[in-house]
């Protein structure tokens, strides 16, 4: 496991301290930075994938939505 420190203002920590008998706050601190890693990666995925689906050629219709609704009709 590795140490990471925060600098906080006095007043934070003075506070903090009068809940730390209700407050793990190391706790806190590891689920929120758990929580952002998780955000940041899922926002990584989303942009590779997008980036990805990007680069697929997309074929338009050679005949037009009229005709295919038409024959679609016309087939029922």
């Amino acid at each position: 496991m590795s140490v990471f420190s925060v600098r906080l203002r006095k007043n934070v920590k003075e506070k903090m301290e009068k809940y730390k008998d209700r407050v793990d706050w190391a706790e806190e601190v590891r689920r929120f930075i758990g929580e952002k890693l998780r955000t940041l990666k899922a926002e990584s995925n989303i942009r590779n994938i997008l980036e990805e689906l990007s680069k697929i050629p997309i074929e338009s219709p050679k005949r037009s939505s009229v005709a295919s609704l038409r024959e679609d009709r016309e087939s029922h």
